[in-house]
């Protein structure tokens, strides 16, 4: 129900959050993961145990709060925009579970990462979570652009 300054606004800002989320995550994927990759191995696991501690503290309630900002976005709009917002909240809910399965035992070996350990290892670790992170990245994005579209249905 476009034009509706509730509806409007629920779409307005679930596509600022998911867009926010995806954002964050491909500038992570693109530049910040690369660039801690040519550090030497002990900066690397002092870089990263930085990032996963800052990143948990933003990104664990801004991707609760984006999944549930989707749904009652899905919930509140009609026709096409409802199914564009339920399909994004269900990349949403997808990364979710690839990032409790996959990336958070990943990250928690890394913070307890003994070091200096073993760079081999390491970098097992590292290339598996950039896999996952990939799919991720390509969730949050569709969901994103599924909101896009659910805003700009009339």
């Amino acid at each position: 129900m476009k034009g509706h300054p509730v509806h409007d606004a629920l779409r307005f800002s679930s596509t600022l959050l998911a867009g926010s989320l995806a954002g964050m995550e491909l500038a992570s994927w693109a530049v910040v993961h690369p660039a801690v990759a040519r550090l030497s191995h002990i900066e690397q696991v002092h870089a990263e145990k930085a990032l996963y501690r800052r990143f948990a503290q933003i990104q664990a309630p801004q991707m609760a709060f984006t999944i549930t900002l989707a749904g009652v976005t899905a919930a509140a709009s009609e026709g096409s925009a409802r199914t564009f917002a339920a399909v994004a909240t269900g990349c949403f809910a997808g990364m979710l579970v690839l990032t409790f399965a996959g990336n958070m035992p990943i990250n928690v070996a890394i913070l307890r990462w003994e070091e200096p350990g073993d760079p081999a290892r390491w970098q097992q670790l590292r290339r598996r979570w950039d896999r996952i992170h990939t799919l991720r990245i390509l969730l949050d994005t569709g969901g994103f652009a599924l909101l896009l579209a659910a805003c700009l249905e009339p």
